[in-house]
């Protein structure tokens, strides 16, 4: 069942199923929502496994309330973090980010610290406001101007907004040590077109952590949503909790 939680004037679509901990929480890519298959599939282990599973829409994502063009990095986080807070049972938590929602973890994994259980990365994509921009992109975005791309996954073009890259950009993590030591696994595809696969090694090196494992799937894309791809994301969520 989807719920709605009051936060900062909006109504956050939120689905939590009780359990034991650690808790699992899902935080999805960029322009995506908890109703996508990795995402559900994470749920439905998390239930049939008697576990505790928290997963949410960002402001102005899927059944949350509030404007796109207006979320931002750190607005997300603190969102996130609000979530956690109010409806989680388990004082350890184990964050599960796909593509932005990998950098996404990161950042919320720092305001948490000792209640982490273990981080997993699908395509985890931190600082992809330096590295996922062309000068000429970069340039628009900085002039406050809104940039548009091919969306490989819909009709529509995907907007990135001025708000979201500035945002982004004051918190880049790779270019120094990342103060996070709980277990951490990342899983990357090697036909990954959008992430580059060597993301992997940078993100991990820069890790304080010293139980870090990379995977990356042959054949795999950047969605990872293959049945294979979701069996190996159960069985390395199963691994940490």
């Amino acid at each position: 069942m989807i719920r709605h939680y009051p936060f900062a004037g909006l109504h956050l679509a939120y689905r939590h199923t009780s359990g034991t901990g650690p808790a699992i929480v899902f935080l999805p890519g960029y322009m995506s929502d908890m109703a996508g298959g990795k995402a559900t599939a994470v749920f439905d282990w998390a239930q049939g496994t008697g576990r505790e599973c928290l997963l949410l829409d960002y402001s102005g994502c899927g059944g949350s309330g509030g404007d796109f063009a207006e979320g931002t990095l750190s607005r997300w986080r603190d969102e996130v973090l609000a979530l956690i807070g109010a409806q989680l049972a388990a004082d350890r938590v184990i964050l599960v980010g796909s593509s932005m929602g990998g950098w996404l973890m990161l950042l919320v994994g720092l305001a948490l610290q000792n209640r982490l259980a273990g981080l997993v990365g699908i395509a985890a994509a931190p600082d992809f406001t330096d590295w996922g921009y062309s000068p000429e992109q970069k340039a628009q975005l900085a002039a406050g101007e809104t940039v548009f791309e091919d969306n490989p996954y819909g009709p529509e073009p995907t907007p990135t907004h001025a708000g979201f890259w500035a945002d982004g950009e004051r918190l880049k993590l790779l270019d120094t040590p990342i103060a996070l030591t709980c277990p951490v696994r990342l899983i990357y595809g090697q036909e990954d077109a959008d992430v580059p696969p060597a993301l992997s090694l940078r993100l991990a090196a820069a890790l304080r952590s010293e139980d870090v494992q990379v995977t990356l799937v042959k054949g795999g894309d950047h969605r990872l949503s293959r049945a294979g791809d979701i069996a190996l994301l159960l069985r390395t969520l199963a691994s940490l909790a």
